[in-house]
This record gives C-alpha cells, structure tokens and sequence, in this order.
C-alpha cells in the first residue's frame, strides 16, 4: 500500500480519476450539440475567457471537444482491450497449460501477427474493414491480442508447475476445472496489470487511426481527429494541437504510472 501512495502512484490514480470522471460526467454536463456548434466569427480564436481553450478553424470550442473526446476515446481503449482479454486469454491459458502441439500451433499463429508492429496491424484492419467507430474497435483490439496472449501463456506455464496444480491433476480434477479454479484467479494480477498499459497504448493507436483518417470519422470530438485538423494551422494556431495533443499525454503518462503502480502491488514476488 504504501508504493501505491507513492508521488507516483498519487500521481497516475490522480490522473487517471480525472480522465474517468470527465468521461462519465462531460457528455451529461454538456449538451450533445455543443462539441459541433460552429462559430465561424470566432475561428481559430486563442484561449479567452468565453473559450478557455480557444476555438478551431471551424469555431467550434476546443474545451468541449476535448473534454467530450475523452468519453470517446476511454470508451474506444476500454473496449478494445476487454476484446483482446476476449480473445487472449483463454488462448495463452489452453496454450500453456496444455503444452506440446496445442501450444505450437497456437504460438505459431500468436508470433505470425506478433510478426506485424501492432500499429501497423491495426491500421491494415482498419484499412479492410472501413474506417468508422466499430471497426477501430476491431482493429485495436485484434492487434492488442498477441502481446496479451503472450503474457497469459508465460503466467500460466508459470503456474501449471506448481505443486497445488499437480494435486489437482493426480486428484482427478478435470482440465477444465484446473483452468478456473487454479490457472485463471493466479494469473488474473498479470492480466489486469497488462490491460491497464494497453489501455495507454490503445489511446495512442486510436488517435493515430483517427489522424491517419482510418479510426473515427468527422465530426466525432476524437482527439486523433483534432490533431489532424490543425496541421494546416500550427503556425497560426498552435493551441488546436497543443490542447488534444496534451490531453493524449496526460492520460498515456497517467495509465502508465497507475500501471507500473499496480504492477508492484499485485506482484507478490516484488514483495
């Protein structure tokens, strides 16, 4: 407890509390309409007090577009991620508890996408599939899969070692039941550890889909499509960049620390 109340622990939850909170709590505050309204007399204004963040080249207010691309972007990670757990999970548990030729076969698949940068993967997904919300999900998720997949096999190899595994087995505990009842509650801090970083990671390959024009499409308050509107005006307005760009960090920073956090705390052999 006490490295999870560390600065940097304190500082991670921090961030990540006030992400969470704005994503649930903007699109109620903040009506629909407000993150599309247009005020063409007020394009690419700099920060004032009527637009703290200031406006983009539309008029539209950078504040209420970031702060409703939150939800956006939390929603589009988090489920992304809870797909590769889908997915990735039961398929590094039977790869590593079962071993021999379920284990090539499936790792042989796992290291045929791990071939691909993620990024790059996703981005050919997407590409395939058309770019619009869903399928950013797909795309993310599906590219997500192998690193979890990896982790899931190493733990549960790891685990179908131990003493308490082999009693079970000689017991004539079903394979199955070995899986729920020992395999997966002793990997599940793995787990959790790792889909807290892909959450971070996910984050940045969806604005990297949005600004490549393969992710979210206009006019979604996505903070990967405001990035890309503002290349044209970064010399006339650097805030349109500076402001979702910033919010990208602080949530990345902020999983980031959270995760390194809560990998101390669920490792026993960090204790």
């Amino acid at each position: 407890m006490k490295r999870f109340l560390s600065v940097k622990g304190l500082i991670g939850l921090i961030l990540v509390g006030s992400m969470v909170l704005i994503g649930i709590f903007a699109p109620i505050l903040i009506p629909p309409e407000a993150g599309t309204a247009m005020d063409m007399t007020s394009r690419l204004s700099p920060p004032s007090w009527a637009h703290p963040f200031g406006t983009d080249q539309l008029g539209r207010d950078l504040m209420v577009r970031v702060l409703l691309g939150t939800r956006l972007s939390l929603e589009i990670a988090v489920t992304a991620v809870m797909m590769s757990i889908l997915i990735g999970l039961p398929l590094g548990m039977v790869s590593g508890y079962f071993g021999g030729i379920t284990d090539n076969v499936l790792m042989r698949l796992v290291d045929t996408l791990l071939a691909f940068p993620a990024l790059l993967l996703a981005l050919t997904i997407s590409a395939i599939l058309g770019p619009n919300l869903q399928n950013t999900i797909i795309a993310i998720g599906v590219a997500f899969t192998p690193f979890l997949a990896r982790i899931v096999r190493g733990e549960a190899l790891r685990v179908a070692q131990m003493p308490y595994v082999e009693a079970a087995r000689a017991s004539g505990t079903t394979d199955m039941m070995i899986l729920w009842r020992h395999i997966l509650p002793n990997i599940l801090p793995a787990v959790i550890v790792q889909a807290t970083i892909s959450i971070a990671f996910a984050i940045l390959a969806e604005a990297g889909l949005s600004f490549l024009g393969l992710g979210t499409q206009p006019p979604a308050a996505s903070w990967g499509l405001m990035i890309q509107a503002s290349r044209d005006f970064l010399d006339r307005a650097p805030w349109t960049a500076l402001v979702p760009g910033i919010a990208v960090a602080l949530t990345v920073l902020g999983l980031n620390m959270f995760g390194d956090v809560l990998r101390d705390i669920l490792d026993p052999r960090s204790k």
